[in-house]
């Protein structure tokens, strides 16, 4: 088990209710529902932060070249370009008139 610390945590009395409500509709702790909160918090920071280093080490000249490459095969319905690009017909729907 991760060892845990203890943390005084001050509250407006507004956020403090809401969490004392939405931990008794999920059924849980109100310290189970701020540490996952936090948790989710973390964890979206940072995928951001990895998605914008991904960025700055992209290659935009060299996907733009391989994406106006000739050749290979069409891309799977769904997959298109959209707008004016799309060289596809709309799918009809799948399904079926009874």
């Amino acid at each position: 088990m991760t060892e845990t610390m203890t943390y005084p945590l001050r509250l407006p009395r507004s956020i403090k209710k809401a969490v004392e409500q939405q931990s008794r509709e999920d059924g849980t702790s109100i310290n189970q529902f701020v540490a996952t909160a936090v948790a989710e918090k973390l964890s979206a920071l940072r995928t951001a932060e990895f998605f914008a280093g991904r960025r700055e080490r992209a290659d935009f000249k060299a996907f733009d070249k391989l994406m106006k490459r000739r050749g290979g095969k069409p891309p799977r319905a769904g997959d298109e370009m959209p707008g004016p690009q799309s060289k596809r017909a709309p799918q009809r729907s799948r399904t079926r008139d009874t």
